[in-house]
Parts: structure tokens; sequence; C-alpha cells
């Protein structure tokens, strides 16, 4: 929810400390962003159903869920915000975020490590 209103409402004018500009810098966290969410969301997701799936739809459920989530908060912020714009290119790092997260659990989970998927 907090992250939903952060999306979608204007910071302009709050800035305390100095702003420095870096071309796209804003794609980098929303990858970041999302890259976190996935890998927070797969453990979630397995902590929420007891490890009853499997490494690869729990993954693919968080994987969608944020992908669906960042299209949808983009879709809102063009068309209910005057502040803010939805692009095309925050879809994309969004998306990008999504599935390196989703690749990094199941590198972690499935590899030959002590952390293993118990399904």
């Amino acid at each position: 929810m907090l992250v939903t209103l952060l999306s979608l409402f204007s910071f302009s004018g709050t800035h305390v400390l100095p702003v420095i500009r870096i071309p796209h810098f804003d794609k980098l966290v929303h990858l970041a962003f999302y890259f976190g969410a996935t890998i927070l969301g797969t453990l979630c997701i397995w902590e929420r159903t007891n490890g009853r799936y499997t490494l690869h739809k729990t993954v693919g459920w968080a994987v969608g869920y944020a992908i669906f989530y960042g299209i949808i908060i983009e879709v809102l912020q063009a068309w209910f915000t005057t502040y803010r714009q939805g692009d095309i290119l925050d879809v994309l790092a969004n998306t990008a975020g999504a599935l390196l997260g989703g690749l990094v659990v199941k590198l972690i989970f499935s590899g030959n490590t002590s952390l293993k998927w118990k399904k």
C-alpha cells in the first residue's frame, strides 16, 4: 500500500538534500525495487503456503505479480495523475528487475547450496 501511494503522489519541492542528476537513474531504481520485491514476494508466498508449491511455480507467481503490479502502477500514473507520467521504459525496467529477481531465487534455491526448496 505504501509503495502504491508513493508511486502516485508528487514529492516535488520537498527535497532537503541537493539533487544529483544522473541520466536514467530512475530506471536502475525501478529495476532494483522489482528485483527485491520479487525475491521477497517469492519468500512470502513460500512462507504463506507452507512450501506447498514447487520453486518454479512460486517464482512464477512472484514474477507475474510483480510485473502486473508494475504495469498497473504505470497505467494509474498515466491516467490519474497530472504530475507523473506512465513510462514504458519504467515497465521494462520493472519487468527486468522481476525476471532477474526470479532468476536469482531459482539459482540460490535450486543449486548445490545448503538452501534447498522443500518441494
